[in-house]
């Protein structure tokens, strides 16, 4: 078992919904001797208890034990980011819709938190996709995406792995996953399901104007450009569902796989197989 000394506390943009949540965290963390920090948002969020175990304003502490992250994916994926290349676990506490990536539910809070406090939790390494645009970088830990421009025409892009252009396609967009992101916006563009630990990255269609547009799993080694070759529409790049940049016409983005990243914490004996059929198995019609 790990030590947990100091944590990390992020939330979602709705207080009302975790205020209980901040609440008993903090009370358990008291009990457990562990300091908690909140940067200057989550400072402003919520009305913190005068305690010398919490940290209100805090900066950045890439040396935290772990991270506590409560809310949706977006949330998480937010930890993610800060904590990309750090190895602080991410242990979160799911008050969104689907939550894929949480390591309990909210109504799993309790015993979920009393268990990262005692540091009783495992680590899944998760990769990412290293985005690169004219000397912009950025990290995606479930996808990036390029969509056309709402109100131009449909995107022309060309996609190369290595040297080799593999095809051009005419369409709304594509999406980039990982295999953590690949029941995602992939998944809704009929593109595969990746169990967690595969290692390699897929690439999927947004509405394509063809009958020959086909998923491509990319090897983990290999860089995958992309390309707008559209005569004057500029195209937008999407990181995490995060608007970063947009690709004019011409120019290209270039993407590559990169092991090790984020840290997320798990409940001991939690598969990835389980988590899909939890998740996405509750929502199906039955007969």
């Amino acid at each position: 078992m790990r030590r947990i000394r100091t944590a990390t506390v992020l939330t979602h943009r709705r207080p009302s919904d975790t205020e209980p949540a901040v609440t008993m965290l903090t009370e358990l963390a008291r009990e457990a001797g562990v300091t908690l920090r909140f940067d200057p948002e989550e400072t402003a969020k919520h009305e913190l208890p005068s305690d010398p175990l919490v940290v209100r304003d805090a900066e950045l502490d890439t040396r935290a034990d772990i991270c506590f992250a409560l809310g949706g994916d977006g949330t998480i994926l937010t930890a993610l980011r800060l904590y990309a290349g750090t190895g602080v676990p991410v242990f979160a506490i799911n008050f969104g819709e689907m939550g894929f990536l949480a390591t309990v539910d909210r109504d799993e809070a309790w015993a979920g938190t009393l268990r990262a406090l005692a540091g009783d939790f495992e680590v899944l390494s998760l990769p990412g996709i290293e985005l690169r645009v004219e000397g912009f970088r950025a990290l995606a830990f479930n996808d990036v995406s390029i969509h056309r421009r709402q109100g131009l025409r449909v995107a022309d892009l060309a996609y190369a792995v290595a040297d080799d252009e593999v095809g051009r396609v005419r369409c709304d967009g594509l999406v980039i996953s990982t295999p953590a992101g690949s029941t995602g916006y992939n998944l809704a563009n009929g593109g595969p399901v990746m169990a967690w630990g595969v290692h390699g990255y897929v690439v999927s269609f947004i509405s394509p104007h063809s009958l020959t547009a086909r998923t491509l799993v990319v090897a983990p080694g290999d860089r995958l450009a992309v390309e707008n070759r559209s005569r004057e529409e500029p195209v937008d790049v999407i990181v995490d569902g995060r608007p970063v940049c947009d690709l004019a016409a011409g120019d290209r983005v270039e993407t590559r796989f990169v092991m090790d990243q984020g840290a997320l914490a798990q409940v001991p004996g939690t598969t990835f197989y389980h988590r899909l059929r939890q998740k996405f198995g509750r929502l199906a019609t039955p007969f």
